[in-house]
C-alpha cells in the first residue's frame, strides 16, 4: 500500500480536506494524524483495540496489529 502525506496549514478545515480526498478515484480511505500530538493517536489506537476486543473482532485486531509490526519492520 502506497500512502501520501500532506502538510497542511493551522487553519486549514481538517474534516472538508479529508472528505474532499475522500471523495477522489482510487482513494480508499483517508486518517488525520497530528504528529504534534502523538498521545492522542495512542488514544484513538487503545479505544479501537479496546472496542474490537469488546466486540469480538478478533480477526481485524490481529491484521491491524500484524500491519503495525509489519509497517516498523520495513523502516528499518
Amino acid at each position: 500500500m502506497k500512502y501520501l502525506k500532506i502538510n497542511i496549514e493551522e487553519s486549514a478545515d481538517i474534516e472538508i480536506l479529508k472528505n474532499v480526498i475522500l471523495q477522489l478515484k482510487g482513494v480508499s480511505s483517508a486518517e488525520i494524524i497530528d504528529e504534534e500530538n502523538p498521545e492522542s493517536e495512542l488514544k484513538k489506537a487503545f479505544a479501537k483495540t479496546k472496542e474490537q476486543l469488546k466486540t469480538g473482532d478478533y480477526e481485524t485486531l490481529v491484521n491491524d496489529i500484524f500491519d503495525i509490526l509489519t509497517k516498523n519492520n520495513s523502516k528499518k
